[in-house]
């Protein structure tokens, strides 16, 4: 074959110009929530130590912080609580005058078209730092299903557009929805964690989250890494159950969990960048071993070329600024 006549795929790379014209998957500030952590008080900014540009936020801090994401245009928010106190039953978790209600309705005073979801678990309530109830020192099941549902119930009533229990219990799902419906509030969605393992990679949540377990792990609810057929399972008894919308999480070591869930259900379709994820970008960034900008847009990428169409990251902001230069 002449030289003249081989196709020569370089010719669409060639320029700037032309690698944005025939790229088929592209990151806007659209696509990103922001995680953010709410404790109790007036000015704090508690710098998390694991995940450098973070902070657990007072609500006031949050407002200011909100107002900053906006501007970039980030269109919405995951909520974590850190309470004052914390007991066995994790009532904080589901006390209408708690952390996260009251941001949740400051939040939708200030800023009523932000998109407020709210995170339902128990870890940041509990004082023993398990995601339930615990009955001779396991986390009981279904003891904790009427807690995630009144919960549930109390951030759809402080405002919340989207309910997201992360809590892997069998059932959640179903109590949640039944328990919105009887409620009133049969048009707030739920957004399940529906495929969340037991990773390494959330360690440094648990010191923004103040979530560490005080003995054993999660292991017997959270998902096994080795599994993806279980993990196509866990989607579809979410889905059967009432779930709008359906997460991965983390994220890039699950990049064909993503994939195959994308292929097998048609609901929309979120991965979580979790803190570990952040805080290695963040680590190596400090060092001068990586580019902290090109590394994270890659990275992010990656997830939607996978197929999540919506990207929770602690990088939203930082992401969205970016995008705009």
């Amino acid at each position: 074959m002449s030289v003249n006549h081989i196709i020569r795929t370089r010719r669409t790379r060639m320029t700037p110009a032309l690698r944005e014209f025939v790229r088929e998957h592209h990151l806007q500030p659209g696509d990103m929530i922001a995680p953010l952590f709410v404790v109790e008080g007036e000015g704090v900014r508690n710098p998390i130590g694991s995940m450098p540009g973070q902070a657990q936020l007072s609500i006031d801090t949050l407002l200011i912080e909100i107002a900053e994401l906006q501007a970039v245009g980030v269109p919405g928010v995951l909520l974590f609580g850190i309470p004052a106190v914390k007991d066995a039953e994790a009532t904080g978790a589901w006390d209408e005058n708690g952390i996260v209600q009251r941001a949740v309705s400051a939040i939708k005073d200030r800023f009523p078209d932000v998109l407020v979801i709210t995170d339902v678990c128990a870890c940041e309530y509990t004082d023993h730092g398990h995601c339930g109830i615990l009955v001779d020192g396991e986390v009981d099941n279904d003891a904790t299903l009427p807690l995630l549902a009144r919960t549930a119930v109390s951030h759809a009533r402080a405002g919340a557009d989207i309910v997201a229990p992360s809590d892997m219990m069998d059932g959640r799902v179903r109590v949640i929805r039944e328990a919105l419906d009887a409620a009133g509030y049969i048009t707030t969605p739920i957004l399940s964690y529906a495929a969340k393992y037991a990773s390494a990679f959330y360690g440094p949540f648990r010191e923004a989250a103040e979530s560490t377990p005080a003995f054993g792990d999660r292991r017997s609810h959270q998902m096994d890494p080795g599994n993806i057929r279980e993990a196509m399972r866990e989607i579809e008894i979410d889905v059967q159950e009432g779930a709008d919308m359906i997460m991965v999480k983390p994220a890039l070591p699950y990049l064909d969990v993503i994939r195959a869930a994308r292929e097998r259900f048609d609901l929309p379709l979120s991965a979580y960048n979790v803190s570990g994820e952040y805080a290695m970008v963040k680590a190596a960034a400090e060092r001068g071993w990586i580019d902290e900008q090109r590394v994270t847009m890659e990275t992010l990428l990656s997830m939607k070329r996978a197929g999540a169409e919506r990207i929770f990251t602690y990088h939203a902001k930082e992401v969205a600024t970016w995008l705009q230069r």
